[in-house]
């Protein structure tokens, strides 16, 4: 054994090159050339919408990949909490892609028209914006979250006993991650007051984006440990500084870079098959569209989680919540000012407001779940199940009677998270001084 420039033990002989990262990269670059071909006017083939589909989500797959080794790498050199932030921004990715350039269509729309009102039979493009990040959020908590539960029980019936942070019946986060816990908290406490409004303003953008900006540098705090590496991520974590270092970054760039050329074509494709197929545009955008722009931090959270790392898993679908919950909805005013020519705020109708409201009481609802750095199969389930029954709702009853269910299931949302803060209001204060006071490298020692 000898010392690596970076500190960490080498052994004399370093493995072979790891296929898989060839065969990922392989996997993503079909669905990566025919995005960029079409941004970029070059020649390429027009695939049927079905098949189109498939082949941008075949390369997310790939990226997805080849971004969770390029994470778990990462944490040679930073922190966990860092490479988990930065794995969940460009994971995240695709849904800036898709719900920025319906916002930058709005603000087109408000330019010519004074107003986000459509032609006849043409969808309002300001809601479809909304829709869309508010589907997305929901689809994090109401999917994801239970599913790094499910994934992460059967690894571990699978694999016959718990691990640090994965057990039966109970995902762990480490205290560390009380500061994702609670940025999102106070996040979703802001984010109470959107439904009172009549646009999204810029105003509102800054305090997201400075909301965001605190997290990132409460992150910045943390210690480096250790990590424990396993096939690809072991192979670049083993490289010397310089060579490691290169090979992260490049592997975050080559995830970004394909997610980016294929995650507007991705929803697209989607939206367009289903609209063949007779569904509604506005219900595309909202679920459809985020189930496909949300894949690539599903994968990875799954890839976490059946390797035991459940910590590390619903971390990183912790960490995008925050990320879209602040950079995303506080970039989505500036594009819109940008685009329209003028200062007026994204305008939110009844209809836009209820949405937000209902996103904004689930994520209260998560984060009480979350008081004691743990979600249970109890937890998973309730919110599975508000989401299924919302997303239910949805689609198949009309929209005044639909109203009254979001109503519903928002009051719902708040008492239980209301109950919940209550009842666990000791270990919320706890986790609340922890993720905000507490120096990160005294709670990385805490078991």
């Amino acid at each position: 054994m000898h010392p690596q420039p970076g500190g960490r033990p080498l052994s004399d002989e370093r493995p072979a090159f790891p296929a898989r990262l060839l065969l990922a990269a392989a996997v993503a670059l079909p669905g990566a050339y025919l995005g960029a071909a079409d941004y970029l006017g070059l020649p390429h083939p027009h695939l049927p919408d079905p098949v189109a589909a498939a082949v941008f989500g075949l390369a997310i797959v790939g990226a997805a990949f080849v971004l969770s080794w390029a994470a778990e790498a990462a944490q040679v050199d930073v922190s966990a909490g860092v490479a988990i932030a930065l794995l969940a921004l460009v994971a995240v990715l695709p849904e800036y892609a898709v719900d920025l350039v319906f916002t930058f269509q709005a603000g087109q729309e408000f330019a010519q028209q004074g107003t986000c009102t459509p032609p006849p039979g043409q969808a309002d493009p300001c809601s479809l914006a909304l829709a869309n990040m508010t589907g997305a959020n929901r689809v994090l908590v109401g999917i994801g979250w239970p599913l790094v539960v499910l994934v992460a029980a059967i690894a571990v019936r699978r694999a016959k006993h718990d691990s640090e942070s994965t057990h039966r019946g109970r995902v762990a986060l480490p205290p560390v991650m009380s500061a994702e816990v609670v940025f999102l908290g106070i996040a979703t406490l802001y984010s109470l007051s959107l439904p009172l409004r009549s646009s999204l303003t810029v105003v509102d953008g800054a305090v997201l984006v400075a909301i965001f900006a605190g997290y990132v540098w409460r992150l910045s705090k943390a210690p480096v440990e250790k990590p424990h590496l396993l096939g690809v991520a072991a192979w670049v974590g083993e490289r010397a500084r310089a060579s490691r270092r290169w090979w992260v970054t490049g592997m975050f760039a080559f995830a970004g870079l394909v997610i980016l050329a294929t995650a507007e074509h991705f929803a697209t494709r989607l939206v367009q098959t289903g609209t063949g197929l007779g569904v509604d545009e506005f219900l595309l955008v909202q679920w459809v569209a985020p189930l496909s722009s949300e894949s690539p931090e599903l994968i990875v959270a799954c890839l976490y989680a059946a390797r035991l790392a459940a910590s590390q898993s619903l971390g990183t679908l912790l960490s995008s919540k925050v990320n879209q919950w602040t950079l995303l909805v506080g970039t989505m005013p500036v594009v819109f000012a940008l685009s329209s020519g003028g200062w007026h705020g994204l305008p939110l109708d009844d209809h836009q407001r209820l949405e937000l409201l209902v996103t904004a009481a689930q994520s209260l609802f998560a984060i009480s779940l979350l008081t004691d750095l743990a979600l249970t199969t109890a937890g998973a389930v309730t919110l599975f199940a508000l989401f299924a029954a919302q997303f239910t709702a949805s689609i198949v009853l009309p929209a005044e009677t639909n109203r009254f269910v979001v109503l519903g299931l928002s009051a719902l949302y708040a008492g239980l998270a209301i109950a919940q803060l209550v009842r666990r209001r000791h270990r919320a204060l706890r986790t609340a001084r922890d993720g905000l006071l507490t120096p990160l490298p005294r709670l990385a020692e805490r078991p």
